[in-house]
């Protein structure tokens, strides 16, 4: 550690003068030091003070060297440090010296831990910018030429992530090197170094002028959508969205068509996932034309694809592909070409397929039109609404809002309720509680009437199940509909039945009655609260069961700010006394908070 004593030395000797001003630097530096990992970690984290402390001359000539020379840390040492220098110029004076930050981070891009050469990579895409073109090609471009003619591949990866920071500044000298560079990083040995270039393609091609991308990018990215590893051709894909954005449809059409059909027929799965995964990008980039004659002949493919997880994907894309259509011929498009595809799919063998279409499919009804939705798309619904996997059925209710807008509610209705009830009994608590989550939508699509009469037992069913996050989302699902309902509604309807269960048998569910009492009373308000709900809390502190007493004390402590003072001197204040003078330690310390937050003691 040859450079550790410069700045060792300085402000310790500093500090030894008097110089006190000094002497926390010296601590800090010793703690690079230490052998603890997070004394180390913490000093990274401060080295803005310890930069601030040496002001910008002994930063660059001490600190600096000093960091250089120790970089065989722990990861989280080392990815702290690459961070923090992404944030230095300004502390070693300004862009004129922004280069001396560039040996410490040239070693980070070197490590073997990709997320430090990552974040290495993004510091020095980052201080690249502070360069003067003169101080870029000084010293800048040399660094992305050393690290792209590295021995060791991580130096090669990290260098991708440089190319297209400095190539726009550069002279076209340079720039003619800084491509042949990233021509021979695309077909390196070393598998992981093509894919790296691979994924900076697009981002390269963007910096690049137009000649430059048909001679030299379109090659590149035929080549890479062609290698030998999967891995490598489908980040390929990702970049022909970029390169597709440059050219023109005659250019596309002769240079970029042909590989991406290959890719939409590739014999590995994955690159076929990613091709769906884009689609939406890549059907903006090609345009119009290119998309009726080339991109849903593939799209169809993809949607009967013989690996389910691309058949997903492409599921997932279908509301997207059909927004993007032109408006002129779009529905004729969807009706004859995409629709009998999606009909396969609603009873496909996969339940992510089926699932990753439902989540989608009800938005097709705003796009196609009431008469088309009732007869062609309604049936689907259906269909999927008896479905046996419960996240298929979920997707359809949460996403009812699309067809209700164009053909209202009343056409699923009936189809709706045994589909809803049955997610409402499903024997997996979480179906269970998404569903209950869709309530208030349902709730206002279906109407008061409806709901009273089909859901409303549901809601109170939920309210005495055996899993506590059920009843508690139950509870809060009350105050919901109550907001949407109004407070007659409630006191009608809700309240009563809520009051019935402070009976109960089950504590657990004479506890729900306060639960649901905390939440209805800020929904219904002081009249409800005092002549309805406030009788029965006072008459459950009581309870035989010390946890429904405490819970007494804090419904009182909840709902004590919307009662009028006669309530609380009256009628709170004895009862919250009482319960302060509990045998048991939780209803007297409950009871006495109560007592101080309402102001009664």
């Amino acid at each position: 550690m040859a450079g550790a004593a410069g700045p060792g030395t300085g402000p310790g000797a500093a500090g030894g003068d008097g110089d006190d001003s000094l002497y926390p630097i010296a601590v800090l530096i010793d703690e690079l030091r230490n052998e603890d990992v997070q004394l180390r970690l913490n000093s990274i984290k401060k080295l803005s003070t310890i930069a601030l402390a040496l002001g910008v001359e002994r930063t660059r000539t001490e600190l600096l060297p000093f960091l250089t020379d120790t970089i065989y840390d722990e990861d989280e040492v080392l990815l702290a440090l690459a961070e923090q220098l992404g944030n230095f110029t300004g502390l070693v004076g300004g862009p004129d010296f922004a280069h001396c930050l560039l040996p410490p981070l040239e070693s980070l891009a070197t490590v073997e831990e990709t997320v430090v050469r990552d974040k290495a990579v993004e510091s020095l895409r980052q201080i690249s910018q502070e360069h003067t073109p003169i101080a870029l090609e000084a010293h800048f471009v040399p660094l992305v030429k050393r690290l792209a003619s590295g021995d060791w591949f991580t130096s090669r990866t990290s260098a991708c992530g440089l190319f297209s920071v400095c190539y726009p500044r550069a002279s076209n000298a340079v720039k003619a090197e800084i491509r042949q560079h990233f021509r021979s990083l695309c077909s390196d040995d070393t598998p992981m170094v093509r894919r790296a270039a691979a994924s900076k393609l697009g981002e390269f091609a963007k910096v690049l002028e137009l000649d430059s991308v048909k001679s030299e990018i379109v090659p590149l990215f035929t080549n890479l959508a062609s290698d030998e590893q999967d891995s490598v051709r489908l980040l390929a894909v990702e970049a022909c969205v970029s390169i597709a954005q440059l050219l023109s449809q005659e250019d596309l059409e002769a240079l970029v068509m042909p590989t991406l059909r290959q890719a939409a027929e590739d014999k590995s799965w994955r690159v076929r996932y990613m091709v769906a995964d884009k689609f939406s990008e890549l059907q903006k980039a090609v345009g119009p034309k290119i998309t009726l004659n080339d991109l849903i002949p593939a799209f169809q493919n993809l949607l009967k694809d013989c690996e389910a997880e691309v058949r997903a994907a492409a599921a997932h894309k279908v509301k997207e592909l059909c927004e993007n259509l032109p408006p002129e011929g779009r529905e004729t498009i969807i009706m004859n070409q995409i629709l009998p595809f999606i009909k396969e799919l609603v009873s496909d063998t996969n339940q992510h397929v089926k699932s990753a279409l439902a989540s989608v499919i009800m938005g097709l009804s705003t796009i196609l039109g009431k008469e088309n939705t009732i007869e062609h798309l309604l049936p689907l619904f259906l269909a999927q609404l008896k479905d046996e996997c419960p996240e298929v059925r979920l997707n359809i209710i949460s996403n009812l809002d699309c067809v209700n807008e164009v053909i209202g509610i009343r056409q699923l209705s009936q189809s709706l309720l045994p589909a809803i009830v049955e997610l409402a009994e499903d024997a997996k608590w979480r179906v269970r509680l998404a569903i209950i989550e869709y309530m208030p939508l349902l709730a206002g699509q279906l109407g008061v009437q409806f709901f009273d009469e089909k859901l409303n037992s549901l809601c109170m069913a939920w309210l005495v199940d055996h899993v506590y996050a059920i009843r508690e989302a139950a509870t809060n699902n009350l105050m919901k509909l109550v907001k949407k309902f109004g407070t007659e509604w409630a006191q009608n309807t809700i309240v009563p039945k809520v009051l019935v269960m402070a009976g109960d048998p089950n504590y657990l569910h004479r506890m729900t009655t306060l639960f649901c009492i905390n939440v209805l009373s800020e929904a219904c308000g002081q009249e409800i609260t005092t002549k309805q709900m406030l009788p029965i809390v006072l008459k459950m502190a009581g309870d035989q069961v010390a946890n429904v007493r405490f819970n007494v004390a804090k419904s009182l402590q909840k709902i004590g700010p919307i009662l009028d003072t006669d309530a609380l001197q009256e009628e709170v204040k004895p009862v919250l006394q009482k319960l302060g003078q509990d045998e048991d330690v939780d209803v007297k310390y409950f009871a006495q908070e109560a007592l101080s937050v309402l102001a009664l003691a």
